[in-house]
């Protein structure tokens, strides 16, 4: 088996509890780095999985058997011209060329905060744009990884829009009733 590098972001649960770190440990995350940063609760994974696929599901599973909540996985899909340049070896100045259409063509738009300086792009675009073009030697492997994180964290937020949806549906339900 293969051992897969990734980072959850997690929530509801308080560092400073007595068994804050044993109660990870005991399910199952002992693969784990564990940090509190930013008011949100890292582990950072090397975890070994047939796939990487198995890999996250079974760290999400020991996560929540925690009793911590699953934000996202890392390495985050959006990235900057200064984290594509990290991820794929290139110099920023080389990144941003082929952003402003200057070497090659095609290159993914940005996807999120288009109207500001700094614009995200999905990385997923990135990779695949990079491996039909031979840059950077992002190949078939880096794309799919890219895929399988893209749909964790899409899959994370639509069970995050249906579970808001539902407790909207109760609060309506409840005030309707009173």
């Amino acid at each position: 088996m293969k051992t897969y590098e990734f980072s959850i972001v997690a929530s509801g649960v308080e560092p400073s509890a007595a068994n804050f770190e044993d109660a990870f440990f005991e399910a199952g995350c002992d693969d784990a780095t564990i940090a509190f940063q930013r008011g949100m609760l890292i582990l950072e994974f090397g975890r070994e999985g047939k796939s990487l696929e198995q890999a996250i599901a079974s760290a999400v599973r020991d996560v929540k058997k925690a009793g911590a909540k699953v934000e996202r996985i890392e390495p985050d899909p959006l990235v900057s011209l200064a984290e594509i340049a990290k991820r794929t070896g290139l110099s920023r100045a080389a990144i941003t060329q082929f952003a402003l259409g200057q070497r090659g063509e095609g290159f993914p738009l940005p996807a999120a905060r288009i109207t500001t300086e700094s614009p995200l792009w999905e990385w997923l675009d990135i990779a695949r744009w990079m491996h039909a073009h031979s840059k950077a030697g992002v190949d078939a492997e880096a794309v799919r990884e890219a895929r399988v994180m893209k749909d964790a964290n899409d899959a994370l937020a639509s069970r995050r829009a249906a579970a808001a949806r539902h407790a909207a549906k109760r609060k309506k339900k409840h005030r309707e009733a009173a």
